[in-house]
């Protein structure tokens, strides 16, 4: 399939507790990672699904909220085809070292979804 969902990111402003909520429901491995400035809690739920991750809230007037990510092959180029779609760019193109660059859209429905660049 073309542009898979690749990554399911929780943004909350309370990490500890939906570690431990979705760590108990869903038996789900949780690895804390130091970010620098954050912790990030990456989710690994084995070979049968699409992994994710648990962050701090980006701005606090966000909701707590689950994120999908799609796979693409420019994240550049597939912003400005939002964009020219209808799109918003919530957040701008930005790099995770070593993984990656990600930017966040609002589809024209007002719904929200990453696009995701492997580097």
């Amino acid at each position: 399939m073309a542009n898979p969902f690749v990554h399911i990111e929780l943004s909350t402003d309370d990490a500890g507790k939906a570690k431990e909520f979705y760590g108990q429901l869903l038996d789900w491995k949780l690895e804390d990672m130091d970010m620098g400035p954050m912790t990030y809690t990456m989710i690994n739920v084995g070979d049968e699904g699409t992994g994710g991750g648990i962050a701090p809230k980006m701005s606090p007037q966000a909701p707590n909220a689950w994120m999908p990510y799609v796979q693409v092959d420019d994240v550049t180029a597939s912003a400005a085809k939002a964009v020219s779609l209808g799109a918003t760019v919530l957040v701008e193109k930005q790099e995770v070292p070593n993984m990656g660059y990600f930017v966040i859209i609002i589809d024209p429905t007002g719904a929200t979804i990453g696009l995701w660049q492997t580097a």
